[in-house]
């Protein structure tokens, strides 16, 4: 394929590109936004395949294959439930990709450049390992996190700050080093013989370990802004990847991702009422260190039948789904529940919170998956003032999106996150397995007001008990 061919698909490649980001900030166009999205990447790929060396070829088409198998896989294999820490372990092939891509790129003995060129391009090396590095490592924990492999509570180690601006400085300081070495010459072809090596690889060490600090410091309530941010990360992987190769659609490519991500972390952090620059720091999503507030009273249990009650003498129903939702898969009984009742002549809405689920937009894309119309799914800010109006609110599977302790408990871990605020409703119906607090482990006073019954089992078992009381 000609070079003129191989940019033109690569044009053709980043348009569908823009116009898949522009499709997915609708949900109206996002299906039409994956399409597009999808095409973009097969000719980036088909164009990419056909522009190799023919020695480089059949290793190209392995690697294909490979990938290939394992994202097929993936995606017949892997639940909703478990999208989350899908999504943070991909983000980490993309850093190792940025790392390895580096160090192939170091070790290159073909690559001849001189004066400023070799200087950028030994910067475009250190920093997109750099990078790479840090979304790697960072990506990993999150996956833990995110598996609950690794325990949600953020690890607040002493001066912590302190440390994040040490690693900061030897970074800095080790990057003058490799640029000076560098300039000295590269020596034969094994990786500790080349000039900068030694600073290379101690930053790629200190990258590792700043990744790691920076999201074992984070707590489980802002998991959905770590992985939207090391979604960021990760396309700035890519665009470092990019210039390293000089191939423009990877820097084109990287600088969308990582600019969206960038922008929906900021969105994300608005929305839960965090520093943007804190967030980037790592140092965010933790507690104030006084004890939350212990939350004392008797929960009102109720059942199936009397849940169908409630929801047959009410006219204004809103239904806040959560994380609870989907590990019991009961989108699909609750869309039934909400046909039968809006035929019923009953107004039922959907409220959506910006971090519902443990990655941004996990929520809508189930109630989409569930075919709930999207004219009822409702973003938090959109609705909340409307809870004084609401009959019954349904709470499935949710607590840190309704938790009281937000406004009114300074030492809470979530204080100051906005929340739906249910409770101003005439009566909310909490669906739970068990009394166990939530994913950030913050006890909820919602369970024990006078105006909220708790409906205890699984969420899908537990609906379409519901759903056969609404039927008879």
């Amino acid at each position: 394929m000609s070079h003129s061919l191989v940019t033109m698909s690569y044009i053709v490649a980043a348009i569908l590109f823009i116009l898949s980001l522009s499709g997915l900030s609708n949900q109206e166009s996002s299906r039409k936004g994956n399409y597009y999205g999808m095409l973009g990447m097969a000719i980036a790929i088909i164009a990419t395949t056909f522009n190799v060396s023919s020695s480089a070829f059949a290793i190209l088409l392995a690697a294909i294959a490979i990938g290939g198998s394992i994202g097929a896989r993936a995606a017949l294999k892997v639940a909703m439930t478990q999208m989350p820490e899908l999504v943070a372990i991909m983000h980490s092939l993309v850093g190792m990709a940025a790392v390895l891509v580096g160090f192939a790129n170091f070790m290159d003995s073909s690559i001849n450049v001189s004066g400023v060129e070799k200087t950028i391009h030994e910067l475009e090396i250190y920093i997109g390992i750099l990078i790479g590095a840090i979304t790697f490592s960072g990506s990993v924990i999150a996956f833990g996190k995110l598996s609950e492999k690794i325990s949600g509570k953020p690890m607040l180690l002493p001066a912590r700050h302190w440390l994040n601006l040490g690693l900061l400085i030897a970074v800095i300081v080790l990057g003058g080093l490799f640029l000076q070495q560098t300039e000295s010459g590269a020596g034969s072809l094994p990786l500790l013989d080349h000039g900068g090596a030694l600073p290379l690889l101690l930053m790629t060490l200190l990258a590792l370990a700043f990744g790691v600090h920076m999201v074992m410091a984070i707590g489980g309530a802002d998991m959905p802004v770590v992985v939207s941010m090391l979604n960021s990360y990760s396309g700035w992987a890519a665009a470092a990847t990019g210039f390293m190769l000089s191939n423009d659609l990877l820097i084109v490519t990287g600088a969308l991702v990582g600019s969206s991500g960038a922008i929906l972390s900021y969105i994300m952090c608005h929305a839960m009422n965090r520093n943007f620059i804190s967030v980037i720091a790592g140092g965010f999503g933790t507690a104030s260190g006084a004890d939350a507030a212990v939350v004392e009273g008797e929960v009102q249990p109720i059942n199936a039948d009397e849940a169908a009650s409630l929801l047959m003498e009410a006219k204004n129903i809103m239904i806040i789904p959560g994380y609870g939702m989907a590990v019991a898969q009961a989108q699909h009984t609750v869309y039934e529940i909400t046909k039968l009742l809006r035929e019923k002549g009953k107004k039922v809405g959907f409220g959506i919170h910006p971090v519902a689920g443990r990655m941004p937009g996990h929520m809508n894309v189930l109630l989409a998956e569930a075919k709930v119309p999207y004219d009822i799914v409702y973003e938090m800010d959109e609705i909340n003032d409307d809870f004084p109006h609401v009959d019954v609110s349904i709470v499935i599977g949710a607590n840190d999106i309704v938790n009281p302790s937000a406004l009114d408990d300074p030492n809470s871990p979530i204080a100051g996150m906005p929340v739906l605020e249910c409770w101003k409703g005439e009566t909310t119906i909490v669906l739970k397995r068990s009394m166990a607090s939530g994913y950030a482990g913050v006890g909820n006073p919602l369970f024990v007001l006078e105006n909220t019954r708790m409906l205890f089992g699984d969420a899908n078992t537990t609906m379409q008990a519901v759903l056969k009381a609404l039927q008879a």
